[in-house]
This record gives C-alpha cells, sequence and structure tokens, in this order.
C-alpha cells in the first residue's frame, strides 16, 4: 500500500525561489503546490488542505505574507507555518519569533531569513510534521 506524500505549498512572487524550492522538495518526497501571491494561495486553500504552508512575508503588498499567515490561523488553525523573509538582508530591519510579542502578531511556527539552505527548510518541514502527528 503507498503512503500519501505530504503536501507543502509554497507560497512566493520570486520564480526562481518556487522553483527551486519545488524541484527539492518532490526529489526528497512531498507534494508540492505553488502559488505566486497571497491571492492565489487563499484560493488554493479553500480546495486543498497542504500539511505545511512556507510564505515569503513580501509578495504583491509588504505584507501580504503576515496577511496570509493570518488567514491559515484563522481557517486552518492545525496547518504548520514556515515565514521566510529576505526583509532582515535587504533592508537591515530585524525582526524574530524570539519574543512571545512577535509570536503574536506574526502568526507563523517558524521564520527563515533568505537565502535559505534546503538542508535548513526541509529539517523544519520534517520537525513540523512530526509534531502536527
Amino acid at each position: 500500500m503507498a503512503t500519501e506524500k505530504p503536501l507543502v505549498l509554497l507560497v512566493d512572487d520570486d520564480e526562481d525561489f518556487l522553483f527551486q524550492q519545488r524541484l527539492q522538495l518532490q526529489d526528497a518526497g512531498f507534494e508540492v503546490i505553488t502559488a505566486q501571491g497571497r491571492g492565489e494561495a487563499e484560493k488554493i486553500l479553500a480546495d486543498k488542505r497542504p500539511d505545511v504552508a512556507v510564505v515569503d512575508v513580501m509578495m504583491e503588498n509588504p505584507d501580504a505574507g503576515f496577511v496570509l499567515c493570518h488567514h491559515i490561523r484563522k481557517n486552518i488553525p492545525a496547518m504548520p507555518v514556515i515565514l521566510v523573509t529576505a526583509v532582515n538582508s535587504e533592508t537591515g530591519m530585524d525582526f524574530d519569533m524570539a519574543s512571545e510579542e512577535n509570536r503574536d502578531w506574526i502568526k507563523a511556527d517558524v521564520l527563515l531569513s533568505k537565502p535559505i539552505r534546503f538542508e535548513q527548510l526541509r529539517g523544519e518541514i520534517d520537525r513540523l510534521l512530526a509534531v502536527k502527528k
């Protein structure tokens, strides 16, 4: 009997990031669906229930990733969310999930700064899926 592959939703307006991560995740045994922005991701989430979402912060609007995280938490509270961003390296602004205040408004389980290594992303996905079971 075949086991179902975990479904990962990748949301980013960077086509290269989507392509690269999709290929690596598929090679690692995941099923992957991609969206190039918050609106497209919300349409996907109306029909599908991914096991985990990987969401960029800045897409069609500077806060699109945060808004999508709030949408996911409101509608699918058990879905783990990994927020990825280049904000720290590109702007020098520093935010993280170390404080409870930041965790309350960010609404993600993990925050990763771009560029991210695939092993780092894969490790966080595996960890979150193990916790979810």
